[in-house]
């Protein structure tokens, strides 16, 4: 079994991706969430806790966070890949494409039968990397509860 913050650090160019949870600025991470429309409101404690929880990877660009991604996995059979965002002024540099490739290379992810994640607007991203949404009709479901911030 993988512990579930198995350290990682990858470089490209000036970047450097991290999964070291002790080098994950939050409130740089948590600057970066409050940009996108899933996590605008999102408070540093929820976000501290579901990166304990969670195999957090962060691009930093010296010292600071300027993409983030979690990965929540029983390390056996299933991951949900979410939270993944890059700063807006990088995008369009490839930092997505490298950061989900390294995801998907990690080794906690390489045994996992499903790995799944919600997008409304990157799907050429994830495609080209087999992700797709032939998932058998309605079979995704979900509960939605009040949002805890």
């Amino acid at each position: 079994m993988t512990d579930i913050q198995s350290k990682l650090e990858l470089r490209r160019g000036k970047y450097r991706i991290t999964t070291d949870p002790r080098e994950i600025d939050t409130a740089g991470v948590l600057e970066l969430l409050h940009t996108t429309h899933w996590a605008s409101k999102l408070s540093r404690s929820v976000l501290e806790v579901s990166i304990q929880h969670s195999l957090a990877f962060a691009i930093l660009e010296d010292g600071a966070v300027v993409g983030f991604a979690r990965v929540v996995t029983d390390h056996a059979t299933f991951a949900y890949l979410c939270d993944v965002v890059i700063e807006q002024s990088r995008r369009g540099r490839g930092l997505g494409t490298w950061l989900v490739e390294c995801i998907l290379a990690h080794p906690a992810m390489q045994e996992l039968r499903r790995i799944c994640l919600i997008t409304r607007d990157a799907r050429r991203l994830y495609e080209q990397f087999g992700f797709t949404t032939d998932i058998g009709g309605s079979a995704f479901m979900e509960k939605l509860r009040p949002r805890r911030t």
